[in-house]
């Protein structure tokens, strides 16, 4: 390319790029990547200086200096060449530069990974005499916002894991536009047994209710109940996670429906087993609004006569229904060993089927609960044992309302 006289010569990016800009001489530079050193995530600072990966840079910075200091007396006229200093200050200017570059991207963590769904202030506590679980919610702090104006309107709902249901749900009352909502607010499960403590887990999650669509999940959190001590409060202010997975092999047929409170007595005067239907809590909602019209039978099978059956009266629009019922069964103390009483809760409708809710079976076939119940009767005659169970979808036997 010819240069025409009086012009000046230019330079194309690409050869600015390749020369040392320092004063002194144009050198080429073997490695522009000398001025632009990327460190490997988790190797700290000092180990790549100690590899020798800035050593490069800093002997062209130190020739590069030295050229300048000899030549000062001749270059002091020149008023836009950059000082060594300024060369030093725009090199690690480029180091700090990628230093950041190498920074991990804070956007790109999960949620879970810090505090952007907000914390959740609750505490908890199993009433061992009564077989209660109090939960009581607090509030919650720097919520996710879920909504246009960049609020939410939130609220928790509680669910027992493994069996999680409508039935076992429980929920607070919701606060409208508010990021940092406070509850104060204490929700209960009855019958709750020590076997529950041992295997259930709390789930409690916060959601966003939206009045033209679906709520939203903001968080979530999950508490192990053996984590808690019987008749003791234990507080807790834990980060709100995402959704975890449910896990999908549960057996479906153990779907929770509710729990029931049975007493067992046997009467030696009477020669007859004292079957006690005391109350109902958490039972599934069976019709539209909401609740059930829910009653209870028995039977102690086998029953070659047909003549078991008993029935509470039916209680109206109530998921926790009360009935301190008693029905008697003639049996001889020996023959209890090869009984299983069976107890059913229904959905009473008028015109069609009764809906079943759930079932329970106690006897020496039982396990867990169950079993041990059958077994304090036998030994404690003429004792009231009274026992939490819980009803599950699957109906004992082969039953017909």
């Amino acid at each position: 390319m010819t240069q025409r006289k009086g012009e000046k010569p230019t330079i194309s990016i690409q050869e600015h790029m390749a020369i040392d800009v320092c004063p002194g001489p144009i050198q080429p530079i073997k490695q522009i990547s000398d001025y632009f050193p990327r460190y490997p995530r988790g190797l700290p600072h000092a180990a790549h200086q100690q590899a020798g990966h800035v050593g490069p840079l800093r002997s062209n910075l130190a020739t590069s200096a030295a050229s300048a200091t000899a030549a000062a007396g001749s270059e002091s006229d020149r008023p836009n060449e950059d000082s060594p200093e300024r060369a030093c200050a725009g090199a690690s200017a480029s180091l700090q530069a990628a230093r950041r570059d190498e920074e991990p991207d804070v956007e790109g963590y999960d949620s879970d990974d810090s505090t952007t769904l907000g914390t959740l202030e609750f505490s908890l506590q199993y009433d061992q005499e009564n077989n209660a679980l109090h939960c009581t919610i607090n509030k919650a702090k720097g919520l996710k916002p879920m909504d246009h104006n960049g609020l939410s309107d939130p609220y928790v709902k509680l669910h027992l894991l493994p069996g999680a249901s409508k039935a076992n749900k429980l929920r607070t009352k919701t606060l409208h536009n508010t990021l940092n909502p406070i509850w104060n607010e204490t929700l209960t499960y009855y019958g709750i047994t020590d076997e529950d403590m041992v295997r259930k887990t709390l789930r409690i999650s916060v959601c966003d209710e939206d009045k033209f669509r679906h709520n939203e999940f903001i968080g979530e959190t999950r508490i192990p109940l053996k984590k808690l001590k019987p008749n003791q409060v234990k507080n807790f202010n834990n980060c709100l996670e995402k959704q975890l997975p449910v896990n999908k092999t549960e057996d479906k047929s153990l779907e929770e429906r509710g729990r029931i409170m049975i007493s067992l007595k046997y009467n030696t005067q009477k020669s007859c087993l004292v079957v006690g239907i005391i109350r109902c809590a958490h039972l599934a909602a069976m019709d539209a609004n909401g609740f059930s019209d829910p009653y209870v039978k028995t039977y102690l099978k086998p029953d070659e006569n047909k003549k078991s059956k008993h029935k509470t009266a039916v209680k109206k629009k109530t998921l926790n229904p009360e009935f301190n019922e008693e029905f008697c069964y003639d049996i001889k103390y020996a023959d209890l060993t090869k009984k299983t009483l069976e107890i059913t809760v229904w959905d009473y409708d008028i015109g069609k089927s009764n809906d079943f809710i759930g079932g329970v079976s106690l006897g020496i076939n039982a396990n867990g609960e169950r079993l041990k119940h059958w077994f304090d009767c036998l030994k404690n005659k003429d004792k009231k044992i009274e026992r939490w169970h819980t009803l599950t979808n699957e109906l004992p036997g082969s039953l017909n309302d």
